[in-house]
Formats: structure tokens, C-alpha cells, sequence
């Protein structure tokens, strides 16, 4: 993407209802305006509230918006020219229960307040297979602590990836901390059984690793 089509996609989500920008500082300050009240003055109702982390281009929130209205879900990242696609589709089609922020994963704590988040979702994300990018692998340790935060008691994580290292890492993680797996496979679109808005949501880059036949897993799992 040319500079001038980024610079012109920052300038059109500053006019998005649907996005929100907040500065690290404003963040690390604990002093965000919306943390604790999403759903109050964005969303305007109390449904259960989901977040996607490292979103994309936003294809997953906003299909997911689709299938579930009864749910608002919020799609989080630090390229907000990737997911300008997901916010002006939403708004192009008149999808009010998904949202977009710009910022890094690891302040996601400091966006939302503690039970304040029903559900996870981490789709493709980098596997940072190197053994020095561990601390950026967002399934590690530390990314599971912030999602307890400010996830519910019962609140639950989905990961879907193509990358067999990713999902055996997080499996082993999982069960080496003792938190819950819920389900696990392997081979979403081969097993039967497997939950319709896994295989029934795809992502732009999810249709091409399928046409490469590039196996895409999946873990639901509780966060002990």
C-alpha cells in the first residue's frame, strides 16, 4: 500500500464513528474515557462483549457482527490503515454492533476494566517462531495474564491459526498452567463437529492457505 493511500485512509478513520484512536499516554495513564464503558456509550446496550486481537483488515469482526447482532465486538489494532476495510464496510452496511481500536495488544489491559470482556477471539496471528520474539507471541505468559484481567470469570479464548507451531505452543502452554482447554484441533475443516462460525468465517488470507491446503487450527480455552 502507497503512502498517500495510507495517509488517506488515517484521515477517513478520524471521521469514522466506529474507530477509536487513543493515545499511548492517554492509555498508560489509566485515564481512558471508555475503559469500563464500552457498551454504555458506544454500543448503548449491555450484550455480551467480544473482542478480536490483532484484527487485520477487520473481515473476521465484521462477519462475526453479522452472524451474532446480539453481541458487540470490537476489533483491535495497531494498523489502523488494515482495518479501515472492516470500519467503513461496517458502516457501508449498517452493522452498529461492531467498533475498531488502534492500539498495541499488550495495552489491552489498559482499554478495558476488569470482567468487562466475554470472549477473545486471536486469529492468524504471527507465530514470532523466533526463540527472541517469544515475548511478543500473543498467547505467551504475560498476554494470558492481561486477558484474564479483563475477561469474566466464565469468559473464554479462541484461537485460530494456520501455523501448527503457534497452535502446538499454546496447547503446551495450556496444559503446562493448567488452564482449561475446551476444544482443540488440528484440522478444522477436515473433523467433523467443528463450531460453525470457525469454519464458516473466512479471512482473505484464511481462503488462500486453504487453497494451498494448509491445514488451520483451532483452541477454545478458559484462562485459569
Amino acid at each position: 500500500m502507497g503512502s498517500k493511500n495510507k495517509l488517506k485512509r488515517f484521515k477517513e478513520n478520524e471521521t469514522f464513528n466506529n474507530v477509536f484512536q487513543p493515545k499511548r499516554d492517554e492509555l498508560v495513564s489509566d485515564n481512558y474515557n471508555l475503559k469500563g464503558h464500552w457498551n454504555t456509550t458506544v454500543f448503548k446496550n449491555d450484550n455480551p462483549l467480544v473482542l478480536e486481537l490483532g484484527c487485520g483488515r477487520g473481515e473476521y469482526s465484521v462477519e462475526l457482527a453479522k452472524k451474532f447482532p446480539n453481541k458487540n465486538f470490537i476489533g483491535i489494532d495497531i494498523k489502523g490503515a488494515r482495518f479501515w476495510r472492516g470500519a467503513k464496510t461496517a458502516l457501508e452496511e449498517n452493522i452498529p454492533n461492531v467498533a475498531f481500536l488502534r492500539t498495541q495488544i499488550e495495552l489491552v489491559d489498559y482499554a478495558f476494566a476488569k470482567d468487562e470482556v466475554d470472549e477473545i477471539w486471536i486469529t492468524f496471528p504471527d507465530p514470532q517462531i523466533k526463540y527472541k520474539r517469544t515475548k511478543h507471541r500473543m498467547t505467551n505468559s504475560e498476554f494470558l495474564k492481561r486477558y484474564k484481567t479483563i475477561l469474566k470469570p466464565d469468559g473464554v479464548v479462541n484461537l485460530k491459526t494456520d501455523s501448527e507451531f503457534m497452535h502446538g505452543y499454546t496447547l503446551g502452554l495450556l496444559h503446562g498452567e493448567g488452564h482449561e482447554v475446551l476444544y482443540a484441533n488440528h484440522n478444522v475443516y477436515k473433523q467433523e463437529g467443528s463450531p460453525e462460525e470457525v469454519t464458516s468465517i473466512q479471512t482473505y488470507y484464511e481462503s488462500q492457505y486453504l487453497e494451498q491446503n494448509k491445514p488451520i487450527t483451532y483452541i477454545r480455552f478458559k484462562i485459569k
